[in-house]
């Protein structure tokens, strides 16, 4: 049985799912017969490097990201020379823990999409499931339809997206919204990339329970942890990037708490080292505060020493 066709805004609906040749701007022949060429004539390697520099560590993220790049200018050559295609799946899965840059990697993705035509434009629609479900009868479709008219000619990033699904509760309208974007998934595949992203294991029980979904998922890449020398890495740019830094004994205690912060609950990552660097502001702030009649240099203005670090209450719950 077919599923039920949703006409969207500025889409057309077309029958079943098959097989189906590319009909983007990858189709003209651009002249590129090397990869030399179309690296030339497009912004993808500009993109590869903006990758590499904002992000650190995530090799194996960036590796799957190069080799997805590579098929895609590989696949331009083809279409270049007139070679018979199919529209390549592109939708993709992000798994990982909160921080490990997720979202980022996908604004990138998007990016590296339009450049190669895969997408008309390079913008990234962001959205959870309330965005998406309604919450009563009529509500869900209108929603649902409404975010796939904003991500059309690029990638909708659907986070947390196990949400969607929710067995236990039988009035839950997730459904609708799952069955909306699995047709425009199939169907439009040539103008939209669908990126869902969450915990590992619940998408993987949330692709268990809907083996649809699964099918149109060509690419998972999984996002580790960060290691502690590279959150002290992404907290050096983080503070580089606002004109603070950290003298040496602050970045010794940095140390001890990015080790004593990713033993406890909640930690996410990139995320936890913003907001931990957040607090330390507010506490250099207090502290210069305290002296109103202190003439202040630009380096008492710009650097963190380590009592700034050593007040946080993670040192003092390691204590207890």
């Amino acid at each position: 049985m077919n599923a039920p066709a949703y006409n969207l805004p500025g889409v057309t609906s077309v029958a079943a799912p098959q097989a189906q040749t590319v009909n983007n701007t990858a189709v003209q022949d651009t002249g590129a017969r090397t990869v030399a060429q179309v690296m030339a004539q497009t912004q993808v390697q500009q993109v590869m490097d903006a990758l590499d520099r904002d992000l650190v560590g995530l090799k194996p993220v960036k590796s799957r990201i190069r080799d997805i790049s590579a098929l895609l200018v590989i696949d331009r050559l083809r279409l270049n020379l007139g070679l018979a295609a199919q529209s390549p799946s592109l939708h993709m899965c992000f798994t990982g823990n909160p921080g490990t840059g997720k979202t980022t990697v996908a604004m990138r993705m998007a990016q590296i999409l339009h450049e190669l035509g895969y997408v008309r434009s390079g913008h990234l629609v962001a959205v959870t499931r309330d965005d998406l479900v309604g919450q009563y009868i009529g509500h869900t479709a209108p929603k649902t339809k409404e975010v796939l008219k904003k991500a059309m000619g690029g990638v909708l990033f659907i986070d947390e997206a196990y949400y969607l699904y929710r067995p236990e509760n039988e009035r839950d309208y997730g459904q609708e919204a799952i069955e909306i974007l699995l047709q425009v998934m199939e169907n439009q595949r040539d103008d939209l990339v669908v990126i869902l992203a969450g915990y590992k294991d619940r998408m993987d029980t949330f692709f268990m329970s809907n083996p649809g979904m699964n099918s149109r998922i060509a690419h998972h890449i999984d996002f580790p942890d960060y290691k502690e020398d590279e959150l002290a890495q992404i907290a050096q740019h983080m503070l580089t990037e606002q004109n603070y830094k950290m003298d040496e004994p602050a970045q010794q205690a940095f140390a001890q708490y990015l080790h004593l912060r990713k033993q406890q609950p909640h930690f996410a990552n990139a995320r936890s080292v913003r907001n931990a660097l957040e607090r330390a502001r507010l506490r250099q702030a207090s502290r210069l505060f305290a002296d109103p009649h202190k003439e202040l240099t630009a380096d008492d203005l710009s650097t963190l020493n380590a009592q700034d670090i050593l007040a946080s209450r993670v040192f003092q719950q390691a204590k207890g």
